[in-house]
């Protein structure tokens, strides 16, 4: 994974002036991102400053400085906004569709104790740690919080799994603790996981590995068990400070973590089984990174500075033309950006089995996306947005394909025919035959 800085959303001011709030919205046209001043800015996904709105205490009497932001999170639909404050307090936002609606608190959740961080899932309740060492949850449908789990320490950070289905929280004594909403058949171990050997502010779900790093500038690989088998230490290095925040990509196989002046890539290498370092980003006078936030498409990362910078960066392995028609960016080992570049239009193919994409073709009078990995066969409708992913075994690439049909693709290798549906993850039948031709198909 390659970071290239693209613009600077808010210059940095003189002194101390920390973004305390970054996030994406789930249909990645949105960032929020919110000041030391307490203000919420929202950009859209290009980058361009579009609102902002001012965030209000839990009690008018104590004045606006009265607390601080420890984190926000949007809906799954991308229309509210929830953030959590340390007088507190949970407010839910609702930003509605447009740019120019006004910003009403549509939720409130108070707490008998300080919110130290937040996140909101998708189709899940808001997740939030307490400076009393409980993990909460808020339901914006029946507007009650309840407790997940309560814990002895102080909750430093949260994080969730790729499928928005589980979520981790690191503490202050170094613990770092595992909750499924659904472990969707994983059998995976809730509680306790490990033991850090600092309190893990960064600390990263990804697809294979829990990844936790803090101010011992050690950044420490975990097993779904909780058994440490990787790790990385900077401990030595004169230039290197804390370890203040992580943030790890959609698929799961890239993993960034912010110090002082630096952001660290690591990639995860399904074929050695372990994570591998990429060149440091580099930017004197960025100062500490305080955020990070990966959009949902994989395509950028922005990160949020001690100094109220806003950074954007471009995130890719690479980057293609194909056919003068379509810009292909690998944003990850198994998932894809492709984009028609006549009308700005974007798929996302991705594989949900983690496999490593080889290659991608716009087939069928560039509109059907062809996509191969070792173990599958991706498949897409561009016009309808319907993608699929069906078991394949690899034979050189000498399948043929059939788009006749709206709905259903025709492969013909070896002597055998399958049709698999748009959108459907198997294969509706095969048939063996020597001779094929789609016109006497119904």
């Amino acid at each position: 994974m390659q970071l290239r800085h693209l613009k600077t959303l808010l210059d940095p001011q003189p002194g101390a002036f920390k973004i305390t709030g970054l996030v994406w919205s789930p249909s990645n046209q949105k960032l929020a991102v919110c000041t030391a001043d307490r203000v919420v800015l929202l950009y859209d996904e290009a980058g361009e400053k579009k609102d902002k709105f001012s965030l209000k205490p839990a009690d008018s009497k104590y004045g606006k400085k009265s607390y601080t932001v420890k984190g926000m999170g949007f809906s799954s639909d991308s229309t509210k906004l929830a953030v959590g404050q340390t007088d507190n307090i949970v407010f839910v936002y609702k930003l509605g569709t447009e740019w120019s609606e006004k910003k009403v608190i549509c939720n409130k959740f108070v707490q008998q104790s300080a919110v130290t961080c937040l996140i909101w899932l998708l189709d899940q309740p808001i997740v939030f740690g307490l400076a009393d060492g409980k993990v909460r949850i808020a339901n914006v449908k029946t507007n009650k919080s309840s407790t997940l789990y309560a814990t002895d320490s102080y909750v430093v950070c949260l994080a969730t799994n790729v499928s928005n289905k589980g979520v981790l929280s690191g503490h202050a004594d170094g613990t770092i603790v595992r909750y499924f909403f659904d472990d969707e058949g994983s059998g995976e171990a809730q509680g306790k996981i490990c033991t850090h050997s600092s309190p893990p502010y960064a600390l990263a779900w990804a697809s294979n590995s829990i990844i936790a790093a803090g101010c011992d500038k050690i950044i420490r690989c975990y097993s779904k068990e909780g058994r440490m088998y990787q790790q990385f230490d900077y401990s030595r290095d004169t230039t290197e400070h804390d370890f203040t925040v992580a943030a790890v990509s959609p698929s799961g196989q890239s993993v960034v973590i912010g110090s002082y002046d630096r952001l660290r890539t690591f990639n995860w290498s399904p074929r050695k089984s372990t994570w591998e370092e990429s060149k440091p980003k580099e930017i004197q006078n960025l100062y500490t990174i305080t955020q990070l936030s990966w959009k949902r498409d994989g395509s950028r990362l922005v990160a949020g500075t001690l100094c109220g910078a806003v950074e954007l960066f471009d995130c890719s392995l690479r980057r293609s033309i194909y056919k003068n028609k379509f810009e292909i960016t690998y944003v990850g080992l198994s998932q894809v950006i492709v984009k028609n570049l006549s009308t700005g239009t974007r798929v996302i193919l991705k594989s949900y089995y983690g496999y490593e994409i080889d290659e991608v073709k716009i087939l069928g009078k560039d509109r059907y996306l062809v996509g191969h990995t070792t173990d599958t066969l991706l498949l897409g409708d561009l016009q309808q947005n319907k993608l699929s992913e069906v078991a394949w075994h690899s034979t050189g690439g000498n399948e043929k394909f059939y788009f006749e049909n709206e709905n259903v693709c025709m492969i013909f290798n070896a002597g055998e025919l399958s049709l698999v549906e748009y959108g459907s993850n198997e294969i509706l039948g095969s048939v063996r035959t020597e001779f094929m031709n789609p016109h006497l198909i119904r």
